[in-house]
């Protein structure tokens, strides 16, 4: 199977909020994005809603011909928009008001007796089910314990490496957690600092399903245009997985 693009858009309502308006129209980025070949649009409704909002949501998916993968955090406010927008994913995120991005995983293992109850609502609401955690064996335990769909792998540490060794390194632990996770039937997904410098090695990881990439992304558009960078990643992500 081919390995998917998931595309978030979150920065690009980023810009339309710095001024207050419509300008750019999150519907026309969405299916522009969409017609340059990903798979999916991420979005992420922050309890701040310093980027998305919700009425975006509820605007975007009936056009969408893709879906929406939900990012919310673990919190019943989050599930009940969850359960009003039915996305076809949603994947639960650990967030921090003070942060300026998401900084690591969720820890499963911690707040596995908050979590149980969220996830069990969302799949009443028949909603796929993913979590954001670090590629750590024992958050891949934790999390196949609650018995969600699928995890996505954290890869910052990865793309935050300094040297070549520190690289091998992680590059090698995530390989290794891909696999745990995939022998234990999750399906695996990866995001979080992927760039065209990097996607490439991250996409020759066997067994990987989709990749989530966001800033990047759109500050390369800014340069080459949206679409185009889309199509730019995804052909980087072609020649890695290859």
């Amino acid at each position: 199977m081919a390995l998917l693009l998931g595309v978030n858009i979150d920065h690009v309502a980023t810009l339309r909020n710095a001024r207050g308006g419509k300008d750019p129209l999150l519907l026309q980025v969405a299916l522009a994005v969409e017609d340059a070949g990903a798979d999916s649009i991420t979005m992420h409704l922050r309890e701040d809603r310093r980027h998305i909002r919700d009425e975006d949501l509820f605007m975007l998916s009936p056009h969408l011909r893709t879906s929406i993968n939900l990012e919310i955090s673990a919190l019943n406010e989050m599930v009940n928009v969850a359960g009003k927008l039915k996305p076809k994913s949603v994947c639960l995120v650990p967030e921090r008001r003070e942060e300026i991005t998401t900084e690591g995983g969720l820890d499963v293992v911690c707040i596995y007796e908050k979590l149980a109850p969220i996830v069990e609502k969302l799949f009443q609401y028949e909603i796929s089910v993913s979590l954001f955690i670090d590629p750590e064996e024992k958050q891949v335990l934790a999390a196949k314990r609650l018995e969600v769909n699928a995890v996505e792998f954290h890869t910052g540490k990865y793309a935050n490496a300094q040297s070549a060794s520190q690289k091998i390194v992680c590059f090698s632990h995530l390989s290794n957690m891909v696999k745990v996770a995939s022998e234990l039937g999750l399906t695996v997904n990866a995001g979080h600092g992927l760039t065209r410098f990097n996607v490439g090695k991250i996409a020759s990881i066997n067994l990987l399903n989709e990749l989530n990439v966001g800033h990047s992304l759109v500050a390369r558009s800014i340069m080459i245009g949206l679409p185009d960078a889309v199509r730019e990643f995804r052909q980087i992500m072609l020649r890695g997985s290859v």
